[in-house]
């Protein structure tokens, strides 16, 4: 039954897909706010169709930046169909079947790793995106995860928002089964992305009955003790404020910092 299921939603979700390329291709939307609004439409059809229910606790902040915990391609999704948004992501996205076409198009923002300037290029893009009233959303942990703990925080994309002197909200994503499944199947692995190939976890992802997902954001921006451009200690306090949105999740951490101690300087 779960091949079937995978197989008769996978047409449905073409038919989405196709509806939202001759959308693209008529309306011709120039701007960042209409690219992401067409995103935002497509994602909350998608997420419908595929009888996802997403349940939204707090507000999606409506400017600044949002950083978030990160456990599949289908964060994005998520959070795209809650509200008009540019994601920065890393360049590898951009590769993948439809959902890399989709991103490119509404206008993401790509980070090469390695490749020098990639992140001048970055804090530019994100700052117009900013500029243009868009909330500009990313990852800080830098991979995706099975969802047990929160992996640690890199400081680049963090130390680029905060040098724009954005305010930053905290996000925390959760994913849940709410209807029996095959013997076998869990959340880390068949929801979250895990060790599988892109395109037998997307088959096996659609399989799936009963996919919940829960996004909570933070009350207000972070409120950063430190210096703004301390970016280890940043990073950390980020973290933080993730992790209290996702109850006692554990945390791992880069190196022995904490909040009010000494600080590590880059």
């Amino acid at each position: 039954m779960g091949s079937l299921r995978a197989v008769a939603r996978g047409i449905k979700l073409m038919g989405y897909f196709m509806q939202a390329a001759g959308e693209l291709i008529v309306d011709q939307p120039e701007t960042r706010q209409r690219r992401a609004e067409w995103l935002h439409l497509f994602c909350s059809r998608a997420m419908k169709g595929m009888g996802i229910k997403v349940d939204l606790v707090g507000t999606f902040p409506s400017h600044g930046a949002v950083i978030s915990n990160h456990l599949s391609y289908l964060d994005i999704v998520t959070l795209a169909s809650l509200h008009p948004c540019v994601f920065v992501s890393k360049i590898e996205i951009a590769d993948m079947p439809v959902l890399g076409w989709m991103t490119t198009r509404a206008g993401t923002v790509y980070v090469e790793r390695g490749r020098g300037g990639s992140a001048l290029r970055a804090s530019k893009a994100m700052k117009a995106a900013m500029d243009d009233g868009l909330p500009v959303v990313f990852f800080p942990e830098g991979t995706t995860s099975n969802g047990r703990k929160l992996l640690k925080f890199h400081s680049g994309l963090l130390g680029q928002a905060l040098a724009a002197n954005a305010p930053m909200t905290a996000a925390f994503i959760r994913y849940s089964l709410k209807e029996k499944n095959d013997p076998g199947v869990t959340v880390g692995e068949d929801v979250c992305w895990g060790d599988k190939s892109l395109w037998q976890h997307v088959f096996g992802f659609l399989g799936l009955r009963g996919v919940h997902a829960e996004v909570r954001f933070g009350d207000a921006p972070i409120e950063f003790s430190q210096d703004r451009l301390h970016r280890k200690a940043a990073s950390v306090e980020a973290q933080a404020a993730v992790a209290a949105l996702g109850g006692d999740i554990p945390v791992e951490f880069d190196n022995p910092v904490v909040a009010g101690a000494d600080l590590v300087r880059e």
